[in-house]
């Protein structure tokens, strides 16, 4: 029987990534018809849309800002959750309307889906 460390190097690098895409395949999986029903309850979708930029970014354009930011899923939750001030495209300021959801799974899911999104618009 061979040793690990006798393996050649690419059956052993194929391991090593097999082995490490396996919590993030979990990690990453969201329910988008659920994410899309509570943008429509909440009413995000006044601003926002996932593919253009409204009053609000584009949802494609939110995942683009925050892709590789390790604080990226914090940022949006407390964006989402929090009622801070935002700027609109004509100047004026308002708070972002606090997202209603029934718990906590229910928020991870819609900020797991926004920062799924591919590309940018811009």
């Amino acid at each position: 029987m061979k040793s690990p460390l006798n393996r050649p190097p690419l059956t052993s690098l194929l391991t090593l990534l097999a082995a490490l895409a396996l919590p993030c395949a979990s990690a990453h999986a969201v329910d988008a018809e659920a994410a899309e029903k509570v943008t429509k309850d909440n009413k995000c979708t006044k601003c926002h849309a996932v593919d253009r930029k409204k009053d609000g970014p584009a949802y494609r354009d939110t995942a683009a800002k925050y892709r590789g930011d390790p604080e990226a899923e914090a940022k949006v939750t407390h964006h989402v959750t929090a009622g801070d001030m935002v700027k609109f495209p004509d100047g004026h300021q308002e708070r972002h309307k606090k997202l209603k959801a029934e718990d906590t799974a229910e928020v991870k899911n819609l900020v797991g889906w926004i920062l799924s999104q591919p590309g940018g618009t811009k």
